[in-house]
Formats: C-alpha cells, structure tokens, sequence
C-alpha cells in the first residue's frame, strides 16, 4: 500500500487561488467515496481543507507517481480547476515524509499562526467526514488519530500554544502596531464565528472602547456585543454604518463579496477623510481587493499577516525544538506499527509453516527412535525448535528491517517461496 498526501498551503500557494478552492462540505463525502472507488478496493482517502491549506490524503495498492496523478487529478475535479491552474503550487510527500508533515500539521508547526489551536479542529472534522462517507481504510484512520494525539502531547507539553496564537491576535498586533495606541477608537467586527469573538476580545484588552458588531442574524450580533457592552447590527446596516470605524475586522463565512471599494469611498467622505484600517481574515475574501486603493483606507487580507506572524514565531522559537521531538516520536511510533501491521501476518504465517513441517518430521523421527526416554525425546523435540528458530531468523529479521518500498516486495516472495496461502505449505 502507498501512504500520500499533495496540496498546497499559504507557504507555496497565493491567496487568489486559495480563494478559488473554498469547498462547500455538502458533497465532499459523495466526491471522497467516488476517489475511493476509483483507487480500488482497501483504499483509503480523506481531504483537509482549511483557510489556508488544502491536501488530499490517500493509501492505495497502487504506484507512488500514479497515486500522484490520481490525486491531483482528484484536486482539479473537485474544485473545477484546469490541473495546469494549481499544479505548480502543489507539493507531493509519500510514506515517512507524508507522516511527518501531517504531524507537524497537527503540532501547528507548519500553521501561518505556529501554535494555533484550530487546526485539530479542522483534522478532527476530516476524520469524521471521511469516517461519515466511508473511505478510510485502517492505515489512514490510524494515522488521522495518531495526528491528533500528537497535536494534543504538542499543547499538553510545551509553551507553543501560550499568548497570542489565533488569526485573530495576529489581525490585532498588526492593527496595534500600525495605530500605536488604540485608545478611544471605534472597531467594527463583521461576523460574530470563533474568529471574530478573539478579534475583539483582543481589541478591547489594548484599549478600544466603541465596539460593533455585524451579522446575518441579529441575534447572534447582541450574543457577543453583550458580552463586550458593544452594539448589534444586522449585516443588511453595514452601509449605513461603516464610516462609525477606524477599525474594521471581518472574517465571515460568506461566498461573495460584502463591501466593495465604493462603499468606502462613501464612508471616507463621511468620516471627513479620517483614516480606516481593514483587516480581512475571511476566506473567500469579504473585501474587494480595490479596497485598498480608496485614499485613507489601509486595507490587509490574510497575505499580509505572514509577516507579522513570522515575527511573532520568534517569541516561541525556543518551543519548537521540543515539539520537533514531539512529532519525531510520534510518527516514529506511528510507521513501527505500520510497519508491524505490513509484516506481522506474513511472519506469522512462515512461523506457522515451519513449525508445522517441523512437527510433522518430528514425529515421523520419533516414531523411528521408539526407545527414547521422555528426556530424551525433550531433547530432540528441542533441537528442531532450535533449528527451526536458526532458519527462520534471517528472513524475519530482513523483513523487519527492510525499508517500506521493500517490504512489500519481499513479503510477497515469502508468500510465493513458501506457499504461504496454500493448505499444504512447504
């Protein structure tokens, strides 16, 4: 079997493109059963999708480049994209390497954010999509739940999650280090999720005082705004409203754009030119891009907060040694077991062979050294496990040992060499 994964993530990948790979989950378990299938029997596949990373994970009884083709395959077809659109931005991992990377996924090593928390959300979500639609096989189910318990030791026994490790912190630190001092200003927060909590927990911690808060249901709106003695807005005002901010964080899950360049142009000449500053965490995006281009109007997509997280990493740099550790350990463990899981049952049949063509001679001999003491017969029952044991040693050993692309191969001599699938062995 061939253990794979290939995608794309927002260190190779601009976010135009991420923006075109956005998937509804409604049909992904129909898309993943379909891929399954076309793997064939005892495959395995499941599809991470997050803001800023999509990789299709797959474990099929097929060649490692064709395994390739099939997933990038897969890619274009699920998302609608010409594979000349993407391809260029993909990287390829197969067996140790494909298990290391999920697992420093899960550590959020390889997050834009280095030890956020919602990544083992997003893994635990494609396990139980890929569980519901029926395409994991034993490899992948265990290497998807070993993730998460790395993910788990990562948090449990290091500092890589402590102080400011979301989207959201991040928006903030670069809003705060762009103002100074966001003492007596006014912050709009459009979409009320996880991500819009943080970001204005995080602005009224540094000082905002003035906070709205804009979604589709009103309701959901006052939840949060209560909580921050904020006003509630219905998502249909935002017009009406968005010259009240100088700071406007919007992370919504909408499909289309929500603002344009010419309501801020609007809302500048209502604030008497006064300058705004927009963060947009979404994805899709909820601004349009030419935003950015309205005089006094300092516009930031997810893009612009790598910078700012790179210089945030380096306050927990001295975590990562130990994560690294983390990670090594675990998906050391995780390829024994895949390891034992490939050649236990080819071992334990040659052992089952062997020592039944060793009882068989045997007693066919003591039924010729009929004058042998019960000792004695000890004795020489004894010495055929020891012989036994000797020639069974060195090819159990070189299995063992052999590297993954190998092993198959020698296992399946053994099978062949020594009968092992028929009723008479040997």
């Amino acid at each position: 079997m061939t253990l794979a994964l290939t995608g794309l993530s927002h260190h190779t990948s601009p976010l135009a493109l991420r923006e075109r790979m956005t998937l509804s989950t409604g049909n992904l378990p129909d898309l993943l059963a379909a891929f399954q299938k076309e793997l064939g029997p005892e495959s395995g596949v499941a599809l991470l999708a997050t803001c800023n990373r999509i990789e299709v994970y797959a474990c099929a009884k097929i060649p490692t480049e064709q395994l390739y083709r099939e997933m990038v395959r897969f890619l274009g077809k699920t998302y609608q994209l010409a594979e000349s659109e993407f391809s260029g931005f993909l990287y390829f991992k197969a067996e140790a390497e494909a298990v290391t990377h999920l697992f420093r996924v899960a550590a959020s090593l390889d997050s834009m954010v280095v030890g956020e928390n919602e990544i083992l959300g997003q893994i635990q979500q494609m396990l139980d999509t890929a569980r519901a639609a029926e395409t994991l096989n034993r490899v992948l189910s265990t290497l998807l739940q070993r993730s998460l318990k790395c993910g788990k030791r990562v948090r449990t026994e290091t500092q890589i999650s402590k102080g400011k490790v979301s989207v959201a912190s991040i928006a903030v630190d670069l809003v705060e280090s762009i103002l100074k001092d966001l003492h007596g200003k006014a912050a709009m927060i459009i979409g009320s999720g996880q991500v819009g909590e943080l970001a204005m927990k995080s602005l009224v911690e540094r000082g905002v005082n003035r906070v709205m808060v804009l979604n589709r249901t009103l309701e959901r709106a006052k939840a949060l705004a209560r909580r921050y003695h904020g006003e509630a807005i219905i998502l249909e005002a935002l017009p009406c409203h968005l010259h009240r901010a100088d700071i406007v964080i919007s992370s919504t899950g909408a499909s289309e754009l929500i603002l344009k360049a010419s309501d801020f142009e609007r809302a500048i000449v209502q604030r008497g030119r006064a300058p705004m500053i927009v963060i947009d965490i979404a994805i899709p995006r909820d601004i349009e891009r030419e935003a950015g281009g309205v005089d006094n109007v300092y516009c930031y997509d997810m893009d612009d907060l790598q910078g700012v997280a790179e210089r945030n990493l380096l306050k927990r740099q001295e975590e990562i040694s130990a994560c690294t550790n983390i990670v090594q350990q675990e998906a050391a463990s995780f390829l024994n077991w895949r390891h034992r899981l490939n050649v236990d049952p080819v071992i334990s049949a040659l052992t089952c062979a062997f020592n039944q063509t060793r009882e068989k001679e045997l007693q066919h001999a003591l039924r010729k050294l009929s004058g042998l003491t019960e000792e004695e017969r000890r004795v020489v029952e004894h010495l055929s496990k020891r012989i036994t044991n000797s020639l069974l040693r060195k090819p159990v050993d070189a299995v063992k040992h052999a590297l993954p692309e190998e092993q198959e191969m020698m296992t399946a001599i053994l099978e062949r060499f020594f009968s092992l699938g028929d009723s008479e062995p040997l």
